[in-house]
């Protein structure tokens, strides 16, 4: 049986299921949540940043979700100081010019605070003078850190960033720390270009 499985990753859980780095006072990862022989992740997300994570055993298919060629759409719930304003969000949209970088176009939105949000542990930090808001940015691509350093070059740092979607894939019906199995997407057959093995002059 292949496995493919959606994660609802808590904060300051490890994307991954070892952690190397830290042997004598290891932190938390995921094989604290998940006990299957030979499942790894499709993609990453940070261990500061909770939500949907995808996980397979078929290494194509983990290929085909992680590589940004296909494109699968990322959405993300992002708490953030302060109230942006409508050219906060259109910078957001038509894309901000990062050190690597100016990133590709996306959907931002405000939105109300989620529903039936669970509480992080920890609590964020909160300042009684500064507002909160929440955005809705849906990205096409996946820089390392990527939204905290657009919501801050835009002049609203993030305080709590959670992936509510993959694709079709959602966080509805699991809590944190929960997974559940689902049915594996059809694989990309189209067929690769052929290399041209005429000689060289």
């Amino acid at each position: 049986m292949s496995w493919f499985i959606r994660f609802n990753k808590p904060f300051d859980v490890l994307p991954q299921f070892t952690d190397r780095a830290n042997a004598e006072t290891p932190r938390s990862t995921l094989s604290d949540f998940i006990d299957l022989p030979g499942v790894y992740p499709a993609g990453r997300l940070d261990r500061d940043s909770e939500g949907l994570m995808l996980l397979t055993d078929n290494g194509r298919l983990q290929a085909q979700i992680s590589d940004p060629k296909h494109k699968m759409p990322k959405t993300y719930w992002v708490q953030v100081e302060g109230s942006p304003d409508a050219a906060a969000l259109k910078a957001l949209r038509d894309g901000i010019d990062l050190k690597d970088g100016p990133t590709r176009p996306a959907k931002a939105r405000l939105m109300d605070e989620p529903e039936d949000l669970w509480p992080r542990n920890p609590p964020i930090r909160v300042r009684q003078t500064v507002p909160d808001s929440w955005i809705e940015l849906t990205l096409r691509e996946g820089r390392n850190r990527q939204v905290r350093r657009m919501t801050a070059a835009v002049g609203h740092p993030t305080l709590r960033l959670i992936r509510a979607r993959i694709g079709d894939y959602t966080l509805e019906g699991l809590a944190p720390g929960q997974w559940d199995s689902l049915t594996a997407p059809t694989l990309d057959s189209s067929p690769k270009r052929k290399r041209d093995r005429r000689p060289r002059r």
